[in-house]
């Protein structure tokens, strides 16, 4: 669990006054992903990939048989890195893990006003 998502995350619950669910279901446990990529891999193979927009315009072009889709975006935001929260927000954070795979999900609860 990333800390500074997580602060972001109770900011944005705080002024929607939402319970917001963050849920970081993985590559390794993520089904969609694992029935996809396959064919995402198969768009791509053979070819020298020489720019970003390339891989984008293959990558979109894969599709299972059964109808699933792939549509890209690029995101060429630079972001920034190293951000900290206090260790007051560690121990005060509204958070609550969920029972099953609380290392990635959890539930963001806002603030009473």
């Amino acid at each position: 669990m990333s800390f500074a998502i997580a602060n972001i995350i109770l900011a944005l619950a705080d002024k929607l006054t939402l319970d917001i669910q963050d849920n970081r279901y993985t590559s390794k446990y993520n089904p969609i992903e694992h029935r996809l990529f396959p064919h995402v891999t198969r768009a791509c193979q053979g070819v020298i990939l020489t720019s970003v927009e390339q891989v984008q315009e293959l990558m979109s072009k894969a599709k299972t048989k059964t109808g699933l889709r792939v549509f890209t975006t690029i995101l060429d935001k630079v972001y920034e890195t190293g951000r900290k929260v206090s260790k007051e927000f560690k121990q005060t954070m509204k958070i609550v893990f969920d029972k099953d795979l609380s290392k990635w999900n959890y539930t963001a609860k806002p603030q009473p006003a």
